[in-house]
């Protein structure tokens, strides 16, 4: 199994728009997200630059998808 790409706030909430995610609410510079087939909810930080691997990962187990249905959205 590879590592997760390195990717900008923009890319992420694409994937996870494709994924079924909506957007939800904006409270800064924080978008939350919100699925209604599985009622999971994340966040996003929208902030400049690439997103760490770490919170990557914490965003993509909270979204309920295995990094390998997360590679297939990108």
């Amino acid at each position: 199994m590879s590592r997760l790409p390195t990717l900008t706030a923009k890319q992420l909430l694409k994937a996870l728009l494709k994924a079924g995610f909506v957007e939800e609410r904006q409270r800064g510079s924080h978008l939350s997200l919100y699925h209604p087939g599985t009622r999971r909810q994340t966040v996003v930080p929208m902030h400049s630059g690439d997103l760490h691997r770490g919170l990557l990962k914490a965003i993509v187990k909270e979204a309920g998808l295995t990094e390998e249905q997360f590679r297939k959205l990108l």
